[in-house]
């Protein structure tokens, strides 16, 4: 039974006590017949930035390290590399039996240590992204990667067996340490618990899943895993239909160039105005329900050599999965409130007006589009000529049933467990169902990246031969152009509610919608999901799927079901800037049975004692909510706040100081640096780093582009 530890030991104390519990350690063999102590173990960092003669410096001045459920730390490298040495010895590490140490930042991490040890393996996702780097029978990997991104903080609060939290505002990261700098009890046990939740959060991981050869690099790993062992069940006839769907160079370019993400934008009618009364509708769970409801590529690409007029094309866009260059002359827009085509995605733009990035006129654009990115396009747009070529098209059907089960039996979990007592499968299946959109849509041939030598080398993969692995994998269960086709098909579902409201539509992001006047529009909602039923009615016919699997239950009992429009409720204020940059307001009433009440003794009358009401000031009620991408909400909520009434200061210029922004401006060094730097206590202190990161708070400046806003006084002059 997993315990957990506490105190910090010193470094001899460290090392005696593993040389005594190392025989109890468990150990476990990966599917290449290598062992693995089976034991949590983590590493962190502390560090200091800081100025010198103009020049960005940082410094390591604190690390940290846990095994099983025991902490040291250190202060210099030279410790930490001669502790390694020890645990490597200890442990009996080698090719054949290693330990996994998880690191909270690996990408951070290892910039400070990588010059510092030699590296047998690394592995990146990107440049400057390593998720596993390995060294002398240890492997450093991403518990950041792991856990989907989850901070420190966060991955505390979820865990469900082993209860530890991150001591939160311990740390002042303002005040410059070094490694002779006097840490106090306080300092030490902020590091202290960094470790801790890291020994906890791995400890629960290898009981979940099993032992620790079985958790994955990242978080995308638990869905791919889960999903290919459902696929698999049949092995045979999965496998042929893999090996049928296979890409050529030319086909996959084409494919790249057709995918885009999701829709994000505001009408520029709204933008910048104050506005009352708002509705909100999401779709519920967007992305797996087109996994689960829509027709896919199932079969390689053809490209059509004949004539390709007006009937033949209908045709084919009506029958098939198409993908297709278009150059259009002249476009200009048939609805005005929004404007589907991004002037990035297209590979030819002459001549463009944009609304914020995307093409409202041009002289002549051209770019890759699947048939359900044409439809929205000729709805949204007219032209005077327009050029189809390239033209390949898919046979299309649904996805194969046990790839559609396993996405429905993930939705079932989250949506079933939420709210329960079996808080770790709903945190699973919640994380997994998240997950399962970018596994889909994973690039099957991403550019190497190389760690040699101390340096990044970035390998543009061959093609040709990349493919031929791709096609060849028998591990494969996704065809990469069932990713496309998600989210074609969620951006035109989007741009049916978009066009449906009109001038009434004010913002719209990946899956929802925000607009007013809601009962005018009460009849599309209605028939949107109507279609939506029959079309969970005619798979769930097809696939002999019962019927409550797109439909399960909550907590409280109520059917939730999948790829609906659901109301999200009301805004009673409302303002956006653009895409990732809106700010609501909800007037909440109050929680009276919250509400604690005082007698007076003296008149016996009762009244809201003066604690309670500022406890529960925010329940009386305005709730504001502020989404700006790059910046920590809620602290800029409160500087705005601060400022006066929040939407009279929330527009173009507005800065959020550092303080309140919560940014980080990160400066890689690669470079060896050293010298002498004073700490907050006026004390000197010797430094010397092979490569680091400066970090430093850096202010928010909400800025729109001259060109938007000059888009946007071209609107207010049209408006007159």
């Amino acid at each position: 039974m997993y315990t957990i530890g506490g105190g910090i030991l010193e470094n001899d104390e460290f090392i005696s006590k593993l040389s005594i519990i190392v025989n109890s350690f468990p150990k476990v063999k990966n599917n290449k017949k290598v062992e693995y102590y089976n034991i949590p173990a983590g590493f962190d960092i502390e560090t200091s930035s800081f100025y010198q003669d103009g020049e960005k410096r940082s410094c390591m001045y604190l690390w940290q390290l846990g095994i099983y459920n025991i902490v040291t730390i250190g202060r210099t490298y030279e410790s930490f590399l001669e502790i390694l040495g020890k645990i490597t010895e200890i442990l009996n590490l080698s090719d054949n039996l290693k330990l996994v140490i998880y690191v909270q930042n690996l990408p951070y991490e290892f910039q400070f240590i990588r010059k510092w040890i030699e590296w047998e393996k690394v592995f990146l996702l990107d440049d400057r992204k390593p998720v596993y780097a390995l060294t002398y029978g240890i492997e450093f990997k991403c518990s950041l990667k792991l856990s989907g991104g989850k901070s420190l903080d966060k991955m505390g609060e979820e865990l469900v067996k082993y209860k530890v939290k991150k001591a939160v505002g311990n740390l002042d990261y303002n005040k410059i340490r070094h490694s002779t700098t006097p840490l106090d009890s306080s300092e030490l046990y902020y590091g202290e618990m960094d470790i801790r939740v890291i020994l906890c959060y791995i400890q629960e991981k290898i009981e979940q899943d099993g032992d620790i050869t079985k958790i994955p690099l990242t978080n995308t790993g638990y869905v791919r895993n889960f999903c290919r062992k459902k696929c698999f069940a049949r092995w045979k006839k999965y496998h042929e239909l893999m090996a049928s769907l296979v890409l050529t160079p030319g086909e996959y370019s084409q494919l790249k160039r057709a995918f885009a993400g999701g829709f994000t934008h505001a009408s520029a009618f709204w933008v910048r105005k104050h506005i009352k009364d708002v509705w909100s509708k999401d779709f519920t769970s967007s992305y797996p329900a087109c996994m689960v409801l829509e027709m896919f590529p199932m079969s390689p690409p053809k490209l059509w050599t004949k004539e390709l007029n007006r009937d033949t094309l209908e045709y084919m866009l009506a029958k098939y999965c198409c993908m297709f260059e278009v150059e259009i002359f002249n476009i200009h827009p048939i609805i005005f409130h929004e404007h589907p085509i991004s002037k990035s995605h297209c590979y030819i733009a002459l001549n463009c007006v944009t609304d914020n990035g995307r093409i409202v006129t041009a002289d002549r654009i051209k770019l890759t589009v699947t048939e359900q990115d044409f439809f929205t396009i000729r709805e949204f747009y007219e032209w005077d000529e327009i050029i189809i070529s390239d033209f390949r098209y898919f046979e299309k059907w649904y996805l194969p049933k046990a790839f559609i089960m396993a996405i429905l039996e993930m939705y079932k979990n989250k949506t079933t467990l939420k709210g329960t007592e079996d808080i770790i499968n709903y945190m699973i299946s919640k994380n997994m169902i998240n997950a399962a959109y970018g596994m889909i849509v994973t690039n099957p041939l991403r550019d190497e990246i190389e760690y040699i030598d101390g340096g990044y080398v970035k390998k543009k993969p061959d093609i040709e031969h990349a493919l031929e692995k791709y096609n060849k994998n028998v591990r494969r269960f996704i065809y990469y152009a069932w990713g496309v086709w998600v989210t074609a098909y969620a951006r035109r579902n989007l741009f049916s509610g978009i066009r449906e409201l009109g001038n009434d539509y004010i913002y719209s992001d990946t899956d929802s919608l925000k607009y007013i006047n809601s009962h005018l529009h009460e009849k599309y909602f209605e028939e949107y999901n109507a279609n939506i039923l029959s079309k969970i009615q005619r798979i769930s016919d097809y696939y002999k799927i019962p019927i409550e699997m797109f439909s399960p239950l909550t907590k409280k009992g109520v059917k939730k079901t999948i790829g609906l429009w659901d109301d999200e409720g009301k805004y009673d204020e409302f303002k956006t800037l653009g895409a990732k940059r809106y700010l609501t307001l909800k007037l909440v009433p109050w929680d009276f049975s919250k509400i604690k009440l005082k007698r007076n003794k003296r008149n016996g009358k009762y009244r809201i004692t003066r604690r309670c009401d500022k406890r529960y000031k925010v329940n009386k009620r305005k709730e504001y909510e502020l989404t700006v991408a790059g910046v920590n909400k809620k602290s800029a909520m409160r500087y705005l706040q601060t400022l006066g009434n929040p939407f009279e200061f929330f527009d173009d210029g507005l800065v959020v100081p550092s303080k309140w922004s919560k940014r980080l401006c990160l400066t890689y060094i690669d470079e060896e640096t050293q010298g002498i730097v004073v700490d907050y206590n006026g004390e000197p202190g010797e430094y010397h780093e092979l490569s680091c990161v400066h970090m430093e708070p850096t202010k928010y400046e909400l800025g729109m582009s001259a060109e938007f806003v000059k888009y946007l006084r071209g609107i207010e002059n049209w408006d007159e």
